[in-house]
């Protein structure tokens, strides 16, 4: 599109001031070299006005600016937020991803073992559990964006989540709420003759279940844009300790899933499952203690109101205008409020871009709006760049489907592959719930030493202050994820021709003495690897290119993928089930419960597929992605161009 297309009428002059379009043929009609060219000139006919009416009555200066928990701007930020906010954040995320893992890596076998359900059933609950967690998130960040501010959302969740944990500690405290478990030992569960928990046993533990799923939902998209709401962005080092930030943040999440697959398995083995159930309900206590002791330091951003209206106005807008050209004689310009002002509450102004033209038609101000238009015709432009920033960003966002879906069935299914191995490490012998602690392990030791190794190494190559980008940093470790699946490939395949030709084909509950554990290890530290490179790179990139009033949403995108991942495995799951299994001609199926008869290893091939195929779609994505660009800059180099007299108006408004 040429810059022609959007003018202001002769005979009206541009209400902000900007002369008539006779006064500017020769930088209207000509001919741009680059789309940076088009967007300099374009800025001089966005039309701006104080009459518009806002849903939030008035434009805002400094959308930003940090708040304290009444609502009022912080005078002295010295006495506020850093890193010493940052830690209580820190402690809360640490507990709660305690709590997650520890259920997630225990209900299969709490489910098997006590409640007598099927492995293959209790894997796709726990799959749903940890999709539902995920995938609502974005409720969370809805209300906290629209509403509720993270700090709420956070204190309202993490009471939910308690809750959740409080009731799944009773359920396995009363022996009421558990089948009974007289007579049921492994031989018993293997051929299905324990007494299997009653429909209402099931529903008591799902609900509690399902709560601390919908606790967990609040608090995630929440936690990590709160943590990055205590630095101050004016200042130069800013990206570089919003880096460290989600370092050191992803590192409390790998503190307390080690944790969880360590201390809480160990008290599960000695104490039962009551006492590791309960361990971690009295976690989550303790991190909310620890949240709310915090308040007086925390740094606050206002709420910009319902992000979901914003953008139906958006949609709604461009529908009733799409037939509207931009160069008709109608035409006032591209509506955005005058200076520095927002018309949402949290945001600062975005710069108009080239992309997704036909959503500028909600922008698009005719003489027939008249001096108060509703917002559901007629929006600004930063609400529009809001739209197409939550677009832009959906399809890198929706190649981390695949790694969650590689890691949920890595959780469950590595399991049943330790089940047949020796877990001794000396005289030590390891619990089988405690193999996925290797993965933590891994992710702790990187992130370690991510800013002494890895930084320097890549800093040379790419020449990057940060070694590597957030999108380069992303793709490292979706590629990393497909060797890590495809070594689980030929592993599975080694073990399972190790266990028949040893006669352990039948026996798949008992470790074969011969091969060891460890050689998981390899897929658990590649996926580990693959889980610090591209979710910390996804988090901060999420944070840095969502808009500004829409951060938790745009933190929830991660979760959202996170959970479509999980159900993604658990449908993948079902259908491997019912084409490759075949009970009346007795061919089991990929994902036999009897995991020697069955083919775990064709399953991670085609994993390994898909994973290749999602890289290259991630590949294409990243290339076309253009990093948003911040006011500052925009506004400067938007002045280069415009004529001096415009430019001079520009200033003053600003």
């Amino acid at each position: 599109m040429t810059t022609s297309e959007i003018k202001s009428p002769q005979e009206k002059p541009s209400p902000s001031g900007i002369p008539h379009k006779s006064e500017h043929d020769s930088v209207v009609n000509s001919d741009p070299s680059s789309a940076s060219t088009r967007r300099k000139k374009l800025s001089i006919y966005f039309a701006e006005s104080d009459e518009r009416r806002t849903s939030i009555s008035g434009g805002y200066v400094g959308g930003t600016t940090p708040v304290n928990i009444r609502g009022k701007p912080i005078t002295n930020l010295s006495k506020t937020g850093g890193w010493i906010a940052a830690f209580f954040i820190f402690g809360n995320e640490m507990a709660e991803r305690m709590a997650y893992f520890g259920l997630s890596v225990n209900m299969v076998a709490f489910m098997f073992y006590v409640m007598h359900r099927p492995f293959s059933s209790s894997a796709n609950a726990v799959n749903n559990f940890l999709g539902i967690s995920q995938a609502s998130s974005v409720l969370g960040g809805f209300l906290a964006d629209a509403y509720l501010g993270r700090y709420w959302t956070i204190a309202i969740f993490t009471t939910i989540y308690l809750a959740g944990l409080t009731g799944i500690t009773l359920c396995a405290t009363i022996k009421v709420l558990t089948p009974n478990q007289t007579n049921c030992d492994q031989l018993s569960l293997l051929l299905g003759n324990c007494e299997p928990a009653t429909s209402w046993q099931m529903l008591y533990l799902y609900v509690f279940l399902y709560i601390t799923a919908f606790g967990a939902a609040g608090i995630r998209p929440c936690v990590s844009s709160f943590g990055a709401d205590q630095f101050d962005e004016r200042r130069r080092d800013y990206k570089t300790l919003l880096d460290r930030f989600f370092n050191i943040f992803y590192l409390s999440v790998t503190i307390g899933a080690i944790v969880a697959f360590t201390m809480v398995v160990y008290i599960q083995m000695k104490h039962g499952w009551a006492s590791a159930f309960g361990s971690l309900a009295i976690a989550m206590g303790i991190s909310n203690l620890v949240f709310f002791a915090g308040t007086p330091l925390y740094r606050h951003r206002l709420p910009g109101g319902s992000p979901l209206t914003r953008v139906a106005q958006v949609l709604v807008a461009a529908a009733r205008k799409r037939n509207a050209p931009f160069s008709s004689s109608d035409f006032v310009g591209l509506y955005e409020l005058p200076g520095k002002r927002s018309a949402i509450k949290g945001s600062e102004k975005i710069t108009h871009t080239d992309d997704f033209r036909c959503l500028d038609k909600a922008a698009l101000q005719l003489k027939e709006d008249g001096m108060n238009p509703s917002a559901w015709r007629l929006c600004t432009v930063t609400q529009v760049e809001e739209v197409k920033i939550l677009l832009k960003l959906l399809p890198v966002t929706a190649c981390t489907i695949m790694l969650s879906l590689i890691l949920t069935e890595f959780l469950t299914l590595s399991v049943q592959q330790a089940y047949t191995l020796n877990t001794h490490m000396g005289h030590l012998k390891l619990p089988v719930t405690c193999m996925p602690v290797f993965p933590g392990l891994s992710i702790f030791l990187i992130l370690s030493l991510y800013y002494s190794i890895f930084v320097p190494l890549s800093r040379r190559l790419t020449g990057h202050p940060h070694g590597a980008s957030q999108l380069q940093r992303v793709g490292i470790g979706l590629a990393t994820s497909i060797l890590s699946v495809a070594w689980a490939a030929i592993f599975e395949r080694y073990r399972r021709n190790y266990a028949i030709k040893h006669g352990y084909e039948a026996i798949f509950l008992l470790p074969m003495p011969g091969l060891s554990a460890y050689w998981l290890l390899i897929q658990y530290c590649l996926i580990g690897i693959a889980e610090v490179f591209c979710i910390v790179g996804l988090l901060e990139f999420l944070y840095q290119e969502a808009p500004d009033a829409m951060r938790s949403v745009g933190s929830a995108y991660a979760a959202v993928a996170g959970g479509l991942g999980c159900f993604a495995a658990t449908i993948l799951n079902n259908i491997i089930d019912s084409v490759t299994g075949n009970t009346e001609e007795g061919r089991p199926s990929w994902l036999s419960q009897n995991i020697n008869s069955g083919r775990f290893d064709y399953l991670y091939w085609l994993l390994t597929a898909m994973s290749v195929i999602n890289f290259f779609i991630f590949l294409f994505c990243a290339q076309r992605y253009k990093y948003r660009a911040r006011p500052g800059l925009q506004v400067e180099l938007s002045l280069g161009n415009i004529p001096e007299e415009c430019s001079k108006t520009n200033q003053a408004e600003n």
